[in-house]
């Protein structure tokens, strides 16, 4: 078996941007007159689609809101997210993340191989977010199947967006024949890790989002961070299966 595919998760891998979400959410919930999430809440919401949180933050204050109001509450806040990141002058990517890219497809290369390494993104923030967040920092390009919580009725940790991850390479690499269990995905929560293990991937945890010690006992790779992760390594352990 051979590593093809390694996908990415997007808040807390690519843009640490768990400040900015937070504080829209609250906004949300304020200015529907209902309380600010509570810290064992906005704990439970990392790594989880926007639309799952904000069901249970409606439901645990006893209010039910229609999906297609829950949708303009997304657009409403994927706007405010847009302005937010306009405020600043440099987007908050995480270290490394442009030399990891640069290793996975500067390996394809060198291989030659039209089966080659392909990147990927899995996340439950709607696509809008992703698109804004990837085109100013010219990463747009290197990600050639994206899916966003726009996409998927489920949240992580249900693994429903990476085995549709793997459908779409599939899809637009016909002779690829990819397989759940050559994919990586890097992810920072338990409920992403989760998610990968549970579509059969293996998973690098890093550790910018809980401690390394959490991470280390539910992944294939723990790294504090993008920089520490081997790939060489990685790559041949797949080899090795």
């Amino acid at each position: 078996m051979s590593l093809k595919a390694v996908l990415f998760d997007f808040n807390g891998i690519i843009i640490n941007d768990e400040r900015i979400h937070l504080k829209l959410i609250d906004e949300i919930l304020i200015a529907e007159n209902l309380q600010p999430q509570r810290n064992h809440e906005r704990q439970a919401s990392l790594g989880r689609s926007d639309r799952a949180c904000l069901q249970e933050l409606f439901a645990n204050r006893g209010r039910v809101v229609s999906e297609e109001y829950l949708t303009q509450l997304l657009n409403r806040k994927a706007h405010s997210y847009i302005l937010e990141l306009e405020k600043l002058e440099k987007l908050p990517l995480y270290s490394g993340l442009e030399d990891l890219i640069f290793q996975v497809r500067s390996r394809s290369v060198s291989k030659g191989d039209s089966r080659n390494l392909k990147i990927g993104l899995v996340s439950g923030a709607i696509r809008k977010e992703i698109d804004l967040v990837l085109e100013r920092a010219n990463l747009a390009e290197h990600f050639s199947v994206i899916v966003a919580g726009d996409d998927i009725t489920t949240s992580k940790p249900k693994p429903d967006g990476y085995l549709l991850a793997v459908e779409r390479f599939n899809q637009k690499y016909p002779d690829l024949n990819l397989q759940s269990q050559e994919c990586l995905a890097i992810e920072d929560t338990p409920a992403g890790i989760q998610a990968a293990k549970a579509a059969q991937m293996q998973v690098v945890g890093v550790a910018n989002t809980y401690p390394f010690h959490m991470l280390q006992r539910c992944c294939n790779w723990t790294v504090d961070y993008l920089t520490d992760l081997e790939l060489e390594r990685v790559i041949e352990v797949f080899s090795q299966k």
